[in-house]
């Protein structure tokens, strides 16, 4: 595992080039998708250039607004998903394990680490995505910002995620979970 807030080397060049062919896939500048990510050109183009390390708030906030599953920014295409690097958080470290095309929608399973004493405030999804956490071990505080729920070892806990929504522990300890994060294939290109 790397340091707090790093990413492994190379992994800021995946991002960084499949970020630039999707905004150039929807003719964005990236004036214009900084401003529909809330994030700061200079972020998207140290993201681009891969002399940033990519965060979990930031990917989540970029691929919202090119309307993509995470895994399209952090994986090249037809990579496995044990290609993609750890991404890191302010409370979460987030490992892809699997991505699983439907039809209908794009499931892609996480390996989560939620950080005892931290709280992280994860960005909207695009309507219509949901996420599904199964604790493993410790104690979570998790889902919409305004009505999180507690989950332990066994839970099982879902909620829409189109709205900011939560990740924390309860106590200080780290929770063990996996993450299902389902994204609607309708209107997406």
């Amino acid at each position: 595992m790397t340091g707090r807030g790093t990413s492994p080397p190379g992994h800021g060049s995946t991002v960084g080039r499949r970020l630039r062919e999707l905004r150039e896939a929807r003719a964005l500048t990236l004036s214009e998708l900084a401003r529909q990510a809330g994030v700061g050109k200079a972020t998207l183009s140290g993201l681009e250039n891969g002399t940033r390390d990519p965060r979990l708030e930031t990917l989540y906030a970029i691929a919202a607004a090119l309307d993509v599953p995470m895994s399209a920014l952090t994986l090249d295409r037809g990579a496995p998903a044990s290609a993609a690097a750890p991404v890191r958080g302010d409370a979460v470290l987030s490992t892809l394990l699997e991505v699983f095309e439907e039809p209908a929608a794009t499931y892609e399973l996480f390996a989560l680490r939620i950080v005892g004493g931290v709280e992280q405030v994860s960005p909207a999804h695009p309507a219509g995505v949901t996420e599904h956490l199964t604790v493993f071990r410790g104690r979570a505080r998790v889902g919409p910002v305004g009505a999180p729920r507690s989950a332990g070892p066994g839970d099982h806990v879902c909620w829409p995620a189109d709205t900011p929504h939560l990740y924390a522990t309860v106590g200080p300890d780290d929770v063990e979970a996996s993450l299902l994060i389902r994204t609607p294939r309708a209107g997406r290109t």
